[in-house]
């Protein structure tokens, strides 16, 4: 591992359109609930936090996409996101995407790189 790097979990762990695995983060001087999910093959990592207030978005821990297995969903709201960016797709958040983290797979492991930094 490089830098800061930091094992979140083993890459079988995460089924395509499953459960979340939740883990934290420091975020703006604090530790913040996050989690990493796979879709379509890949995995992506988000702050635990809708967009439109700042609860999480699981109903039951590691429960964040919808029952179809294609959004993302806040529990509380209703908000619905994008699983591979974050991005709203409606409800609340009002087009405020999810905070997105730096995430990789690679040598069967899962490892959490800090946050993204979209343009």
């Amino acid at each position: 591992m490089a830098g800061n790097e930091r094992l979140i979990c083993a890459a079988g762990a995460l089924l395509d359109g499953g459960g979340a695995l939740r883990f934290e983060v420091e975020y703006r001087g604090a530790t913040a609930p996050a989690f990493v999910i796979r879709f379509d093959g890949a995995v992506f990592g988000y702050l635990n936090r809708c967009g439109h207030r700042p609860m999480e978005l699981d109903w039951r821990e590691g429960e964040v996409f919808d029952s179809g297995g294609r959004s993302l969903i806040c529990s509380t709201h209703g908000a619905t996101y994008a699983p591979e960016n974050g991005r709203c797709l409606g409800g609340p958040c009002s087009g405020t995407p999810l905070v997105r983290l730096r995430v990789v797979e690679r040598g069967g492991g899962i490892y959490y790189l800090g946050l993204k930094h979209d343009g």
